[in-house]
């Protein structure tokens, strides 16, 4: 299954499911719901939620909650280093787009 967020103010984002439902955990609503709304009035909330989430993603990490390098490398299991995609670089687009709907007072739905 996949996610598309959708704002009148930007291009739609499609998502894997699994990367969907971490989002919209992150902000608080709820991966049961097929569609879903993120009104005006709530978006700053959801963005903070996000910063929060991506801030404690990125302490796990530094911390070595991860096989790593240092360097933003994993190791798979072969032991290969393998580049991570961070919750930051996937909720970035999606912040991107619930800021420009707050600027205009669109609401996200998906």
């Amino acid at each position: 299954m996949l996610y598309k967020f959708k704002s009148r103010s930007t291009a739609d984002i499609i998502m894997l499911q699994a990367h969907g439902l971490q989002i919209l955990q992150a902000i608080g609503k709820s991966p049961d719901d097929a569609h879903g709304i993120v009104t005006p009035e709530q978006i700053p909330g959801a963005i903070q939620a996000l910063e929060a989430a991506i801030a404690a993603d990125e302490a796990r990490h530094a911390e070595g909650g991860e096989a790593n390098d240092g360097n933003g490398q994993e190791q798979d299991e072969r032991g290969e280093a393998t580049e991570a995609v961070r919750l930051r670089q996937r909720a970035a687009p999606f912040i991107d787009m619930l800021r420009r709907s707050a600027a205009e007072g669109k609401e996200v739905t998906w």
